[in-house]
């Protein structure tokens, strides 16, 4: 190994090297879900079944009405509800899926020649799940706020969700509920780990986020390797325009991939609320997606999930190779 591959590589796993590369994907992930963070209250209310929402569920317009009913209701607050708690979880999740990749990626292909597809797939797979496994209650939580509405909180005499109150309210819910036979699995699991409640649905999270990430960095690195001149593939050279096309292209690519997982995993997060009384399997949550409305139940809000992910991916990808660029990454 020449002096300079061999600096090359202590550089790319020294300390120094993680610690920005994780800096400038934490920030790539704040900046995207701001952009699109009223679409994203949408999105999980349709994909959640909230029943003040089923009703314009399914068409552009209804989310448009959607989104007007909970400005008319909440105000602009009303529309970043949850975004505290998305900004707590996005952070460590961009993060941690960005430095992976750049690791991952660097061990898988090291050089330019040895960048095939399965690679770039695998590559975004393992740093997709390494990110979902560190950040996953968080997420819950998310949902949990998102979810909620002015109208069940005025029945239920609630105050209006916080992240405190929300992680509070999950850790205790179902712990003697009258519903739940003694010495029942559910009741004996979820009264002896607590924590367990922050992981509804991480089974089918996971294998949600292998074709996600995985198509996602895949059709990221495909794309530039054929639509960028080889002396621009890298983050020296400054391709912003690029990087939002290639972005959009990839995140529309994944989406469609993996939305199915997505509703299935939304359905299993909510069930603390609309199932207490037991622990969703991800099994029976497919079931009664196909049961209530067939193959279209799951690809609900999918129209949504395009209008969020085209500028949310785009943005994403475009601001972390400008911090790569600007923190010398």
């Amino acid at each position: 190994m020449s002096p300079n591959a061999a600096a090359a590589q202590h550089d790319k796993q020294s300390l120094h090297f993680i610690v920005r590369s994780g800096l400038a994907g934490g920030v790539a992930g704040c900046v995207a879900k701001t952009v699109v963070a009223p679409l994203d209250r949408v999105k999980i209310l349709f994909q959640a079944s909230n029943p003040d929402f089923q009703k314009y569920a399914g068409s552009w317009s209804g989310a448009f009405q959607a989104g007007r009913k909970i400005y008319n209701t909440g105000g602009f607050r009303g529309l970043f509800q949850g975004h505290s708690a998305t900004l707590l979880r996005v952070f460590p999740y961009a993060a941690i899926k960005f430095m992976a990749y750049d690791q991952v990626h660097y061990y898988l292909m090291p050089t330019v020649e040895k960048e095939t597809n399965t690679r770039r797939f695998l590559a975004g797979a393992i740093s997709g799940t390494m990110s979902v496994f560190c950040t996953y209650p968080l997420e819950v939580i998310r949902v949990r706020m998102a979810f909620q509405t002015r109208s069940q909180n005025q029945s239920k005499g609630a105050t209006r969700p916080s992240f405190l109150h929300s992680a509070t309210t999950l850790y205790h819910e179902g712990h003697a509920p009258a519903s739940l036979p003694e010495g029942s699995p559910a009741r004996t699991l979820l009264t002896r780990y607590p924590l367990l409640k922050f992981y509804r649905g991480f089974t089918v999270t996971i294998i949600g986020m292998v074709p996600y990430a995985g198509v996602s960095f895949l059709s990221w690195g495909f794309l530039r390797a054929r639509f960028l001149p080889p002396s621009k593939t890298g983050h020296s050279t400054p391709t912003p325009f690029a990087d939002l096309a290639i972005g959009a292209v990839s995140g529309a690519v994944a989406q469609t991939a993996s939305y199915p997982f997505e509703v299935t995993r939304r359905r299993m997060q909510v069930g603390g609320i609309t199932r207490p009384d037991r622990w969703l399997r991800w099994g029976e949550t497919v079931a009664a997606i196909w049961h209530a409305s067939g193959w279209r139940g799951f690809y609900v809000g999918l129209s949504i999930g395009y209008l969020k992910i085209i500028p949310m991916t785009a943005v994403s990808f475009a601001v972390w190779q400008s911090g790569k660029r600007v923190l010398n990454v």
